[in-house]
């Protein structure tokens, strides 16, 4: 029996943890092969490649961002391969398996649930050795008939699950993102999550979780993420599990939580500050700061505790920190959402992440759709189109505005810009800010076509002109301050007024040339010589002292002609240059 455990990835650079967990619990019974493709991949390339491997059975991974393409793949390969025995698991087909089956004959087996025992068991079962009546979590076909067995209760402990990483080829996850899970379930009864329909939280011993990310350390990974729903649900555990990652940094690795931040005391905040920055990112799940809102997806939250929290982290300097909000949740409109969104943006975090309500199968908002008249896309991912409080017409909006804050905020490719616009012009809503210059987008056709690097920038200088039309060429200095400061370039857009004073190349040179210039700005770079140091920094001419404005963004700065140099040669974890006014 040659059988292949395989799933279409969103990206290549992503791995799937499920099917590795398959493989390895059932290797004592069944030898099994895995393969990973993207959704990226051709879908003939992806039949082809199957049907070569001459395979008696294939078993696919099965999430929102993949079932259309696996079930139309799944319908070619019994067509190719009409004895070749095919299963799903995972969540997009756990919750809906019966019809699923009914609808699509291709499809022999659904596991359905926790799939670990269960597919050890099918193992069994293709070898001769077990009857499918007998596996629990398993649907299958007996003759015409679907037949749904007794549901498969939760492994209790985690540990019996064998290792992935346990004698592991480190070329197979090198500069690859690993999905890693220290537990499973989580505390919260959050409505639009699928973990709301699993009871419990249970872990994998810490002994088992050091040794795992050990040889994922050593192996040299880009980044693990934690997929465990709220990694800090047990301050004791995160924290040492935390500890144990600072003490083993390998300088490369980086490492991403799902936290949920009123639970971060301040014994946890204090430990927070002697992190490395840019080893930890957390992403925390505000989704509403409505409080009924929150109460009617089950959700617990207490936006002043996280507030402060978010803040207190915030200053270290350390962690990225990236927020999300959910558009479409029960009672919030578009007001209410521009509420939530001022509320969030407010906080200065790297990253404010706007999201759209999905009804996935399963959990309790979708069983709730019709209390709310939610409508929804018939298709994966579910998304939301309207409900009783909040339109299509004004979803839509959200989407552009979600445009403009991934462009504009998120890229953190206009820093300073969007802090000078916000604070002296929006300060009372950012949201309206978004809003109105996602419709400006919208009504000089900017959406139809993607837009380069210079474009952006001068789609938002024109912006300011027409709509704001105060201190244009102090903003435009800013503008480019923001557009140098991003890399070396010696091709800064025409629109931009570059005043060079005479000779103005010699003595950048002649200033690297000095001793104490180097000494004083870029001490790394002493002793080096001045040909190799502009290798790594630019000089550039403003009117306006721009680098006033870092301290504080609501100064009216001196305008004078001056000179910033930009120092590229940094970590670039939070800043991508560091910038001085300097005399040439």
């Amino acid at each position: 029996m040659k059988i292949l455990l395989t799933t279409l990835n969103s990206k290549f650079i992503h791995t799937n943890l499920a099917i590795r967990y398959l493989k390895e619990f059932a290797k004592d019974v069944q030898e099994t092969e895995i393969r990973e493709y993207t959704i990226n991949n051709q879908a003939d390339y992806i039949l082809k490649d199957i049907y070569k491997g001459g395979y008696d059975a294939v078993f696919f991974s099965v999430y929102i961002w993949n079932v259309v393409d696996i079930m139309s793949l799944c319908e070619n390969l019994k067509k190719v391969m009409p004895n070749l025995i095919i299963g799903l698991g995972g969540p997009e087909v756990s919750y809906d398996s019966e019809n699923l089956m009914k609808e699509h004959k291709f499809i022999d087996y659904i596991l359905y649930g926790e799939g670990e025992v269960t597919f050890r068991d099918v193992c069994l079962m293709l070898n001769g050795k077990m009857n499918a009546a007998d596996i629990k979590g398993l649907v299958w076909r007996d003759g015409e008939k679907v037949v749904v067995n007794e549901e498969r209760p939760y492994l209790q402990d985690l540990d019996l699950i064998p290792s992935p990483y346990d004698n592991m080829d480190p070329k197979e996850y090198e500069n690859r993102i690993v999905y890693y899970e220290s537990s499973r379930g989580c505390p919260f009864n959050c409505q639009y999550c699928l973990s709301s329909a699993i009871k419990g939280l249970r872990y994998f011993s810490l002994d088992r979780v050091k040794k795992d990310l050990k040889n994922l350390i050593d192996a040299r990974v880009a980044q693990i993420k934690f997929i465990d729903r709220t990694f800090n649900a047990k301050k004791k555990t995160a924290m040492d599990i935390m500890k144990f990652l600072m003490e083993n940094d390998n300088g490369f690795t980086t490492y991403h939580f799902e936290v949920t931040a009123h639970l971060i005391d301040d014994e946890m905040l204090e430990f927070l500050k002697d992190c490395k920055p840019g080893l930890f990112q957390f992403e925390i799940g505000v989704q509403s700061t409505d409080q009924n809102v929150l109460e009617a997806c089950g959700r617990k939250d207490d936006f002043v505790k996280l507030s402060k929290v978010v803040k207190q982290i915030e200053s270290y300097k350390n962690i990225h920190q990236h927020l999300d909000l959910i558009a479409g949740l029960p009672y919030e409109g578009y007001k209410g959402f521009e509420k939530s969104f001022n509320d969030v943006y407010n906080l200065g975090i790297e990253q404010l992440q706007l999201g759209f309500l999905k009804m996935i199968k399963g959990t309790g908002i979708r069983k709730m759709a019709d209390m709310h008249g939610f409508e929804y896309k018939s298709y994966p991912p579910y998304e939301v189109l309207s409900n009783k409080y909040i339109s299509y017409g004004e979803i839509l909006k959200l989407k552009d505005i979600e445009e403009m804050v991934e462009r504009y905020y998120n890229s953190g490719n206009f820093r300073m810009s969007m802090e000078f616009i916000v604070k002296r012009y929006y300060r009372e809503s950012p949201f309206k800010f978004y809003e109105e210059f996602a419709e400006y987008h919208d009504s000089n056709g900017y959406f139809d076509a993607g837009q380069g690097k210079n474009q952006n920038y001068k789609i938002l200088l024109d912006f300011y002109e027409e709509k704001i039309g105060e201190d244009i060429e102090l903003f435009r200095d800013i503008l480019k301050y923001d557009y140098v400061s991003l890399g070396k370039t010696s091709n800064v857009p025409d629109f931009f007024v570059r005043n060079y004073p005479e000779d103005f190349k010699n003595r950048c040179h002649v200033f690297l040339q000095d001793d104490e210039n180097v000494k004083k700005y870029i001490p790394k770079h002493f002793d080096t010589p001045a040909k190799m140091i502009i290798k790594y920094v630019q000089f550039e001419p403003f009117r306006y002292d721009v680098e006033a404005l870092k301290e504080n963004i609501m100064i009216n700065p001196e305008k004078i002609d001056n000179i910033v140099m930009f120092d590229y040669d940094i970590s670039k974890i939070f800043e991508k240059s560091l910038s001085y006014r300097v005399e040439i």
